[in-house]
C-alpha cells in the first residue's frame, strides 16, 4: 500500500530545498551564502546614499571577496544561483561607493 509523502512547508524548508538541493548538508557554503547576500544589500542600499561611502565600499568589497570564495567551493545550483544575486549587489556597492568617495574616505590621495 503506497503513502502519501509529506512535504515539509515554510520557509526554512524552501530554504533548504532550494541551498541544499542534492539531499546533504553544507552547512560552510549555506554561510558563504547568507554572508554574500546580506553583505550585498547592506552594499547596495548603502549605496544610494553618498555619505554612506565607507560603509558601501567596505561592504562590497567583503561581498565580492566571500561571494568569489563561495562560488569557489559552492556545491549546489541554488547557491551559485544566490551567490551570484549577492556578488551582482556587492559589486555595485563596491563601485558606487568607489564612486562617491572610495574606501579611506580621502584619507589616501
Amino acid at each position: 500500500m503506497t503513502q502519501a509523502v509529506r512535504q515539509p512547508r515554510g520557509p526554512r524548508a524552501l530554504v533548504n530545498a532550494v541551498l541544499n538541493s542534492d539531499g546533504k548538508s553544507h552547512p560552510v557554503e549555506n554561510t558563504f551564502v547568507a554572508v554574500t547576500v546580506v553583505l550585498g544589500a547592506v552594499a547596495f542600499i548603502s549605496s544610494a546614499f553618498s555619505n554612506l561611502h565607507l560603509l558601501s565600499s567596505w561592504t562590497g568589497l567583503a561581498g565580492v571577496l566571500s561571494g568569489a570564495w563561495g562560488q569557489f567551493i559552492s556545491a549546489t545550483t541554488g547557491e551559485r544561483f544566490l551567490l551570484i544575486i549577492g556578488l551582482g549587489a556587492s559589486a555595485i556597492g563596491l563601485f558606487l561607493g568607489i564612486a562617491h568617495g572610495g574606501p579611506f574616505g580621502g584619507l589616501i590621495g
